[in-house]
């Protein structure tokens, strides 16, 4: 293992913060990128790199690594937001996750996805330890861009249980992810259960997620048993949105991955001064609850929940 200085931030007022990372294994080879927060929040994403780091040292010091692998992860590359308690950039609020592949003289934050990107560039494989836009958790799961150029089937090496396809908007082309794929890695978002807090067995799943693609692809002599069940893959305009009409304070009564019949109740919204019901939002469909909004205060016309209906839906399933 070796640790390395990247690049450093300027900040304002405050000395300079290096943005670090850690190899292993063969320098001169790029096969896997890890990289973690972006965002000041995404102290769950920051969590899971820092223990990857730690059993990345263990596998290579037992000589599990394959010889001609090189592995490189970033933990963290926004130092100054997290230390301040904010999401995007604290100096203009800008998002480092929307200014790929950067520009080395543009903004603050176009400059230091300039230099995340060149740090990240050339390998193989990329992973992404992602937040959702909308607050709230998630069922685990890997998230890929159809760009056109991407392997989905690759993505069942993570052995995590659901495998989702998102069609790229126009702000998604300015993501690591896109990026990334664009310029021949292939990309993948692993999605935990939290962002703004750690949570402990998700990031467990996460680390062995990674070990496990390290293994499967001939990256690792670390065995892991076989799997039992093959990965439900998606597309993200199968889930069914569960919006609000009415602001309030949200009482949730259920979590992801609880299954829910068609018109079970799935949260209640109250009046913040008399408590009084506005609002009961309920199934519309039999499946399992994949996203679930988490923050006490929801506006009107909200995603509150998102559901991923049984598979006879309609889901993709690989051949």
């Amino acid at each position: 293992m070796e640790e390395k200085i990247l690049f450093t931030v300027d900040t304002p007022y405050r000395p300079s913060l290096p943005v670090k990372g850690w190899f292993f294994g063969n320098p001169e080879k790029k096969s896997l990128a890890v990289m973690g927060a972006l965002r000041g929040n995404e102290i769950q994403q920051m969590y899971v790199c820092a223990r990857l780091v730690r059993a990345l040292e263990a596998v290579e010091k037992a000589g599990l690594l394959a010889e001609d692998c090189g592995l490189l992860v970033v933990p963290c590359a926004n130092q100054f937001s997290m230390n301040v308690g904010r999401r995007f950039w604290a100096a203009d609020n800008t998002d480092i996750n929307r200014m790929f592949p950067g520009y080395d003289a543009g903004e603050t934050t176009q400059r230091i996805a300039a230099r995340v990107f060149h740090a990240l560039q050339g390998y193989q494989y990329g992973v992404q330890l992602a937040s959702f836009y909308m607050p709230g958790d998630h069922l685990p799961h890997v998230r890929i861009m159809e760009t056109g150029y991407q392997h989905a089937e690759e993505a069942t090496a993570f052995g995590l249980p659901y495998i989702l396809l998102r069609t790229p908007q126009s702000y998604d082309t300015t993501t690591l992810n896109y990026n990334w794929q664009i310029w021949s890695t292939q990309a993948f978002s692993l999605y935990t259960t939290s962002t703004d807090h750690i949570d402990e067995p998700a990031a467990a799943t996460a680390v062995e997620a990674v070990l496990r693609f390290l293994s499967l692809k001939g990256f690792s002599r670390q065995m892991f048993p076989r799997l039992t069940t093959r990965p439900t893959l998606f597309r993200e305009n199968q889930l069914h949105n569960i919006l609000s009409t009415a602001g309030g304070l949200l009482l949730c009564r259920r979590k992801p991955g609880d299954p829910v019949e068609k018109g079970d109740v799935l949260c209640e919204i109250l009046n913040p001064c008399t408590c009084e019901v506005l609002e009961q939002l309920r199934a519309d469909c039999r499946g399992q609850v994949f996203f679930c909004h988490h923050t006490q205060l929801i506006n009107g016309h909200e995603v509150a929940y998102r559901i991923l209906p049984d598979e006879e839906k309609g889901f993709l399933f690989y051949d």
